[in-house]
């Protein structure tokens, strides 16, 4: 019997051609992880490298420090006061007037909106007290000030 169905010819194996039973052609018993973590790792280091670009981007203000805080709010409106005098609700540049509007249409739909105001250290405290007044006149009635942790 040479060659093929005796199990012992040329094509080796079972005599199936090789196929199903063999060191070459057996089944699958283990998965390779290491081009797994390879890639996992690949993809933490395209995500770092972007994360900083996205924190590079972001507005610089430096925030008042205080050693308490009464924790996150709830989808609270933001106002955010900047050091070069300008202004900016949810992030966007804007005029006290269009604040004034946003906030007003916002305290209609949900009478509970609060807002947070975000000053840069430096900007004047006249200018913040002038931002919670226009809030007021525009119906907030819940506010908090944004402030770093740390020592005053």
């Amino acid at each position: 019997m040479a060659g093929g169905a005796s199990g012992g010819g040329p094509a080796g194996g079972s005599g199936l051609g090789g196929l199903g039973r063999g060191r070459a052609g057996g089944a699958i018993t283990g998965i390779n992880v290491t081009p797994l973590v390879d890639v996992v790792l690949v993809l933490l280091v395209v995500l770092m490298v972007a994360s900083t670009y996205v924190v590079a981007q972001t507005l610089k203000v430096q925030l008042p420090k205080a050693s308490t805080t009464d924790g996150p709010a709830e989808k609270p409106l933001k106002v955010i006061l900047t050091a070069d005098g300008g202004l900016l609700f949810d992030d966007a540049p804007a005029t006290p007037a269009a604040v004034t509007a946003a906030l007003t249409a916002a305290v209609k739909a949900d009478p509970e909106t609060s807002l947070v105001v975000s000053a840069d250290a430096s900007v004047a405290h006249g200018r913040v007290v002038g931002l919670i007044d226009l809030a007021k006149q525009a119906g907030i009635t819940r506010f908090a000030i944004n402030v770093e942790l740390g020592s005053p």
